[in-house]
């Protein structure tokens, strides 16, 4: 009895995936624009991709309403988080740049290291939020801690992702930044997938 093989892609195919994450990315930044719902938003958009491909098909509009709905509240404090490091980094360059603080370019280039590697374990946490349907930051919080430090190539990868991210963000037109959230939120979840999953061996 024969199998029969998989359907082949063609671009038809490429262009729906395009255009799906596109409508991902208006709908995340959507339903992040009263801000404190930010969290929920991205835990949302990343259970939607998990799911994606995971499945090969996108959960129904009621599956991610209510998967926002599940995650608002949690996502409050993620969000607080986020904005307050995000408003230390702004400062604290803000002050090098000055000269108000001593350290001038090394420090800036500390800083910078330094926001990379936070950016990479926060985006392996939305990677892992997205794997338990939207809910748990605090435990995708430690497993992405556990996995920045079990897979340092995953760390680096996810982070590099962020900050390509971040820069796009602040070239493109203000327009495409929602087009550029969808496929963010992808770019993160095939890094995870692609990544080896072997456990760093400590010396």
């Amino acid at each position: 009895m024969s199998v029969d093989a998989p359907a082949r892609r063609d671009w038809r195919d490429t262009a729906r995936d395009a255009s799906d994450l596109a409508v991902l990315g208006f709908a995340l930044v959507l339903a992040a624009l009263p801000v404190l719902t930010a969290g929920a938003a991205v835990a949302c958009a990343s259970a939607a991709v998990h799911d994606w491909l995971t499945t090969g098909t996108w959960p129904s509009a009621r599956d991610n309403l209510r998967r926002y709905g599940r995650a608002l509240l949690p996502g409050v404090p993620v969000t607080l988080l986020a904005l307050a490091v995000a408003a230390l980094v702004v400062l604290d360059l803000s002050a090098l740049a000055r000269g108000a603080v001593p350290g001038g370019p090394p420090m800036v280039l500390v800083t910078a290291v330094v926001v990379a590697a936070a950016l990479g374990y926060a985006a392996v946490a939305v990677v892992e939020v997205g794997r338990t349907g939207g809910r748990g930051w605090r435990a995708a919080a430690r497993t992405a801690a556990r996995s920045c430090l079990d897979r340092p190539a995953l760390w680096a990868g996810t982070g590099a992702v962020a900050a390509v991210v971040v820069l796009l963000t602040a070239l493109v037109h203000p327009v495409a930044v929602p087009v550029l959230a969808g496929y963010a939120v992808a770019a993160l979840h095939a890094v995870s997938r692609r990544l080896p999953a072997t456990r760093w061996e400590h010396p």
